[in-house]
């Protein structure tokens, strides 16, 4: 592997392209933007009349002299599609996906111009999910001794599963137009997912100090932990007699306190996705694909309360109500806590004023830090100042999922996506109609051909959903052609019989491949690669529109229940080289009237583009992949080097370009290292 990247830097934009892509092909978000929304619009909804009310004015502050872009109602249960405003529900999904802080989703929400599309990609997102059932994966389904009805629930699975991958995909291809950085923005850390735990006997407490200490990676508790904390901090200036405030200071206060408390409130729910709580460590591959399968499959879990009962959760655009109620009561309790210590209402654990607090939402970067930092005011806490807080977090943290164990024995099983670089074989058969001969022949006729070759490359498919494909490779192997089933058009010549007589002669060729995304126009990546060293985010975010089916989507995967569609015209292009490997020889008319037919060396090049694709299975193993698929493809035969070998001194015939139509078998296999 080494030595093919050493001697394929003349290829550099390829790989340029590919390694861009890559950078980003590990991104895997949690709760998909409507299901955030909903599992906040759920905690509000529960709030008692007093806290609600609360809540409420709160609201209502934070919103003066920005009620234009913040919805007059702070859960609207009854927006739909085409939102005019943000509510303080949405604030939860757009943190952590669509802004790396507080203060980047308080200036993104205020002032941008995408905010708004990207709410209302979500909202037809929640409507297309909501037409699509949650069923279990047809390999998991419980059996029955019916085939009738094994078929049946199999069909149904299926065309479920196919339904919610094209909405998802429709729904990324929206959303990256509306916010190029979206799916880079993720790929940066483990943000969004849980540490595992050390050792089984890990307690509660132990683990928490686990992922709150400065220096430990960055982590879902440890972030809402982060920005719950900021937000506390805010509402006890709000509550305290010490602050004096003038109305626009107690507005910013107010709004910043609710926008911190609402982006810890996306890693708080990100806890309860399935995805998140398993794929918490392992490369890109590992963690993408172990968070993909669970999220569909589901996964049984402990809570840290301890007491002995399990339940199983799912994960993004698979939640359930039940799993919606159970991530909302944890973010009640942290709301609940925000509010009481905001108005100040007495509470068992009150955390103590500090009045250098900043009023500005908090700036912790999540997309950059991949450790937590010291707190700034942490040598300023005053004596139980953490003895507070902890008892705060317990509480919400005690109905949360303990996660798996880290490498090692007991551990879960681990799942890898095909992200990555890879060797593989393929194996094609085909058949293909041609229109003519490289000289004259009877009409037109077919051709078979077979085709071996080795593989390299990187796996980059499905880089935001299953509909992608960032597929990069080049390929190259040996084809072999039978003869053409139309003859010559010469009489004399086609009455010599054989090999041939064929319009087109059976021969072999040396066989090359290269299949690259592209963002506009083919090969658009590797001619505008310098960009990459100019500004590598803007170029990682033309690679990845590119492998989820370019600016104008119509690449993207088609799903349906009895395989995947995907037009891939650009994307690929095989070269097959021929009168390489032998001599390959055609006759040619005489020259002359009466004269004798003319034996013709010559050389050719087939240029073979692929249209449409349909890949009826697929299966993937921790290391390897194996793919049956099919290929409607154009070719062009282009002859060369044309010489008469006899009669000695006769003319060279001009041959001609041969177009061709067919279809391609392809078994495809990779190795993943």
């Amino acid at each position: 592997m080494q030595a093919f990247f050493l001697g394929a830097m003349k290829r550099l934009p390829v790989w340029m392209f590919a390694l861009a892509t890559w950078s980003a092909a590990g991104a895997a978000f949690a709760w998909v933007y409507p299901e955030h929304r909903d599992i906040a619009l759920l905690a509000v909804r529960d709030l008692d009349a007093p806290r609600r009310a609360v809540f409420d004015a709160l609201w209502s502050e934070a919103r003066i002299a920005q009620e234009k872009r913040l919805c007059e109602q702070g859960a609207d249960a009854a927006q739909g599609l085409a939102p005019e405003c943000i509510d303080w529900a949405a604030l939860s999904a757009i943190a952590g996906d669509h802004s790396c802080s507080s203060q980047e989703m308080t200036a993104t929400v205020l002032e941008s111009n995408w905010i708004l599309p990207v709410a209302d990609v979500a909202a037809q997102l929640k409507l297309d999910l909501s037409k699509i059932d949650v069923l279990p994966p047809v390999s998991q389904a419980p059996g029955s001794e019916d085939l009738v009805t094994d078929l049946r629930r199999r069909v149904q699975g299926e065309a479920a599963r196919a339904a919610r991958i094209n909405a998802l995909r429709t729904s990324d291809n929206r959303l990256q137009h509306a916010d190029p950085k979206l799916a880079t923005r993720a790929a940066s850390n483990n943000a969004h997912f849980l540490l595992p735990r050390a050792t089984t006997g890990m307690s509660g407490k132990e683990y928490a100090q686990l992922v709150l200490k400065a220096g430990s990676e960055t982590s879902a508790l440890g972030v809402y932990t982060w920005y719950h904390l900021s937000a506390l901090q805010k509402a006890t200036r709000l509550a305290s007699e010490r602050e004096q405030l003038a109305p626009e200071e107690r507005q910013a206060l107010a709004r910043a306190m609710l926008f911190d408390e609402a982006f810890a409130l996306h890693f708080l729910e990100d806890v309860f996705a399935a995805g998140h709580v398993a794929g918490t460590w392992g490369d890109a591959s590992q963690r993408k694909g172990t968070h993909d399968f669970y999220n569909e499959a589901g996964l049984e879990v402990f809570l840290w309360k301890g007491d002995g009962a399990s339940l199983v959760l799912m994960g993004d655009a698979h939640m359930r109500p039940e799993d919606a109620e159970r991530a909302s009561a944890a973010v009640r309790t942290s709301l609940e806590q925000l509010l009481d210590t905001a108005a100040g209402e007495p509470r068992a654990a009150n955390l103590p004023y500090l009045r250098d607090v900043p009023g500005e939402p908090d700036s912790f970067d999540v997309c950059k830090n991949n450790n937590l930092v010291q707190r700034p005011e942490a040598p300023l806490a005053p004596e139980g100042y953490r003895d507070v807080y902890a008892a705060d977090l317990a509480e919400v943290l005690r109905p949360t999922p303990i996660p798996g164990l880290g490498p090692g024995l007991g551990a879960m099983p681990r799942f890898r996506s095909e992200v990555g670089p890879f060797v593989g074989l393929a194996g094609v058969l085909d058949g293909r109609w041609v229109d003519d001969a490289f000289t004259v022949s009877d009409g037109s006729g077919l051709i078979g051909g077979v085709e071996l070759s080795a593989r390299v490359g990187l796996g980059l498919e499905g880089v935001m959903g299953d509909a992608g494909d960032g597929l990069v490779f080049f390929g190259l192997g040996l084809r072999g052609d039978a003869s053409s089933t139309n003859s010559l058009d010469d009489s004399a010549a086609a009455a010599a019989g054989g090999n041939l007589t064929a319009a087109i002669p059976s021969r072999t060729g040396i066989a090359t491949r290269l299949r690259m995304p592209f963002y506009l126009i083919p090969g658009d990546l590797v001619l505008f690669f310098p960009v990459y060293f100019i500004a590598p985010e803007r170029y990682t975010g033309m690679a990845v529109t590119a492998a989820n089916g370019g600016l104008i989507p119509w690449q993207s995967g088609w799903a349906t229940r009895i395989g995947r569609f995907q037009f891939v015209l650009g994307r690929e292009l095989g070269v097959t080289f021929y009168g390489y490997i032998g001599e390959d020889r055609v006759i040619a008319p005489s020259a002359t009237p009466g004269g004798s037919v003319r034996l013709v060396d010559y050389k050719s090049t087939l240029f073979d583009l692929p249209i449409l694709e349909y890949r009826p299975y697929r299966s993937f193993a921790s290391e390897q992949s194996s793919t049956i698929l099919f290929q409607l493809f154009a070719s062009a035969d282009v002859p060369h080097s044309a010489e008469t070998a006899a009669p000695a001194g006769a003319p060279t015939p001009d041959l001609k370009t041969v177009w061709s139509v067919g279809l391609r078998l392809v078994f495809d296999w990779r190795y993943y290292p």
